[in-house]
């Protein structure tokens, strides 16, 4: 993609959804943290389901120990990987409670430090709940990266870099959430809605389409 291209990709976006929030359920950063935890290879719907019933007894670091792996388990075993994600889940509160007094950690380092929490989790945490300038970059946010040409690389943190280097400071902060939305239900996987895309005239593949079409 062209840099001339990228902010107006970006104010399109934008003027489609001013204020695009995760689509997962929560009401602290606590919760926040145990449904991103929860997210990996599931839905946002499918943990949205699961936590319904788990936060109105499990708000907490402590209320979540207290539950204990079996009873955490009872709440999300309709989540892939259920049992594995219950046991990061409680030692990620253990540390909570022992090393940052039952309150989720404004810091990547000991963010990432927290079983089960890798870069990314981290990157939803810091940008959905303190409002920082970072890139979960998903399975939907490398295809876009690498479809439209706003940021091609072949590793998840390369596409994460040549993102927060190329997208205009005033667009930071919610690039994440329009790159993700955008990817879930227009720049699909295997059925990317071109002709119903906003920023298509922005976007090489479709030049690229245009051009086998064309038979050059």
């Amino acid at each position: 993609m062209k840099k001339e291209n990228i902010a107006p990709f970006f104010a399109t976006l934008k003027a489609a959804n001013p204020m695009p929030v995760t689509e997962l359920e929560y009401t602290s950063v606590f919760e926040l943290l145990t449904a991103v935890l929860l997210s990996a290879q599931a839905t946002d719907v499918g943990v949205n389901k699961a936590t319904r019933r788990l936060f109105p007894v499990a708000n907490t670091p402590a209320k979540m120990l207290n539950l204990g792996l079996d009873g955490v388990e009872s709440y999300i075993k309709t989540i892939g990987l259920f049992h594995s994600k219950a046991k990061h889940l409680l030692q990620t509160c253990q540390m909570l409670v022992e090393q940052h007094n039952s309150i989720v950690p404004r810091d990547r380092e000991a963010l990432e430090a927290l079983p089960g929490v890798g870069r990314k989790t981290a990157n939803v945490v810091l940008n959905s709940a303190f409002g920082e300038a970072t890139m979960a970059v998903d399975t939907h946010i490398f295809r876009l990266g690498n479809r439209t040409g706003l940021a091609p690389g072949k590793t998840p943190l390369e596409v994460e870099l040549k993102l927060l280097k190329r997208i205009p400071p005033e667009y930071l902060v919610d690039a994440h959430h329009w790159l993700i939305l955008h990817g879930r239900y227009v720049c699909t996987a295997r059925s990317p809605q071109c002709g119903a895309c906003q920023v298509a005239k922005y976007c090489t593949f479709k030049e690229k389409t245009n051009e086998t079409n064309l038979g050059t």
